[in-house]
């Protein structure tokens, strides 16, 4: 009978370690949390970076880092906001809320444009093996808004 060490059970061992290493990451990017970098819907150009994370299947998004020109206030304020959002800084702002899972996307919730101030309907959809994520905006219907596509960063 081989020994348990032998190099051929060795490297069994190994290659199957090896093909299992990547389901961790590969379960991730089913779903919405994480880290992801929006990219402006008019310049193409990003604009910042956003945590999106889950609480009993509700998802929740802040601001973590701004893309702004050198001549630009780097810590802006939510000057157009209302309510307790308003005056409090962009950064570490609140801007998804109430997100919930929706057939192979995520609706329900709301997003807040910060450049505005203004709350609105929102759905998100995964695309691209969970890649990207496609962010839309709306008043009313969905084919009244904007869409911005988020690439993950994590």
């Amino acid at each position: 009978m081989p020994a348990l060490t032998s190099p051929a059970l060795l490297f069994a061992a190994m290659f199957t370690a090896s093909l299992l290493a990547p389901l961790p990451a590969l379960a991730d990017n089913a779903s919405a949390v994480g880290l992801w970098k929006n990219i402006d819907d008019q310049t193409g150009k990003p604009k910042a970076e956003i945590r999106i994370s889950e609480s009993n299947g509700v998802l929740h998004g802040r601001i973590e880092k701004l893309y702004r020109p050198a001549g630009e206030d780097q810590h802006p304020i939510c000057d157009k906001c209302t309510g307790e959002d308003k005056g409090r800084p962009i950064i570490g702002l609140s801007i998804i809320d109430g997100m919930k899972k929706d057939g192979d996307g995520y609706a329900g919730g709301t997003i807040l444009d910060p450049e505005n101030g203004k709350v609105y309907k929102s759905k998100m959809k995964l695309v691209e093996g969970g890649r990207k994520l496609e962010v839309r905006g709306y008043i009313g219907v969905p084919v009244l808004g904007r869409s911005q596509t988020w690439v993950r960063q994590e």
